[in-house]
């Protein structure tokens, strides 16, 4: 299992970026595939981003599709989620989650796929 730690949430306008980092601990973050989630108030939580072991697939929401880019540097154990042209619609509180069903070498997309879970971070999109 792996400990995660997420940063890099805060209060933007309408149109701008920020850039969430999830940093891990644990010697088998390679295994795992990456995910982030959102969720807003009185809503589920959803599936946001998720990227494979090795970066070679991605999945996105249709919501972020364009926007949003998740990346990886296994090297230094971090998970990244870069979201530009963001929207009032995006502010919720971001978690980042790791999955280690298959080695991490598939999209997992349903919150019962992952089996740790960072403490999440705020984002706040004002319009």
């Amino acid at each position: 299992q792996v400990q995660l730690v997420e940063s890099g949430g805060g209060l933007v306008q309408a149109g701008g970026s920020l850039r969430l980092s999830c940093a891990a601990s644990g010697r088998t973050f390679l295994t795992h595939a990456m995910g982030w989630f959102r969720q807003a108030p009185g809503k589920e939580r959803e599936s946001v981003a998720v990227i494979t072991w090795n970066g070679g697939s991605t999945y996105y929401a249709d919501s972020v599709k364009g926007r949003f880019t998740i990346s990886r540097d296994n090297a230094k154990k971090t998970v990244y989620l870069q979201m530009n042209s963001l929207k009032p619609e995006d502010t919720a509180v971001y978690y980042c989650a790791a999955s280690a069903l298959d080695s991490g070498r598939s999209i997992r997309i349903g919150i019962h796929e992952y089996n740790s879970w960072g403490q999440g971070t705020q984002v706040t999109v004002s319009s």
